[in-house]
């Protein structure tokens, strides 16, 4: 199918080049993803401080209640995103996830680099 026109004798040297060019800068884009998400994990459950005591965990209630009164069930939900957010085991998915995706991004156009252009 396709493949025949994505041999490799066909694609010029300047196609081949630009082709291993987003292949490299995929592989290099997961790869500090994945080392940066694995160093802000460690570095900030390494520092842990007694916020996150579990004897603290009737205290939010009450503002728990408040904020729903306050802003209702979107304003509560809008309220636990950003809570996850700071946490270092959230922060570290999402960066894994990104990196992934412009890695994906790099070996799809990588995959269809033709003679200095990309094809469908």
């Amino acid at each position: 199918m396709s493949d025949a026109l994505h041999d490799n004798t066909t694609l010029s040297s300047s196609s081949l080049k630009h082709r291993a060019q987003f292949r490299a800068a995929g592989v290099i884009v997961l790869l500090l993803g994945i080392g940066s998400a694995w160093i802000l994990y460690w570095l900030r459950t390494r520092n842990q401080d007694s916020s996150a005591d579990p004897m603290l965990a009737g205290y939010s209630k009450p503002e728990t209640r408040q904020m729903e009164i306050l802003y209702g069930k979107m304003g509560l939900v809008t309220s636990d995103l950003f809570d996850a957010l700071k946490r270092p085991g959230t922060q570290a998915i999402l960066i894994v996830a990104i990196s992934a995706l412009v890695a994906m991004g790099c070996f799809f156009f990588a995959r269809r680099w033709v003679d200095g252009d990309e094809t469908g």
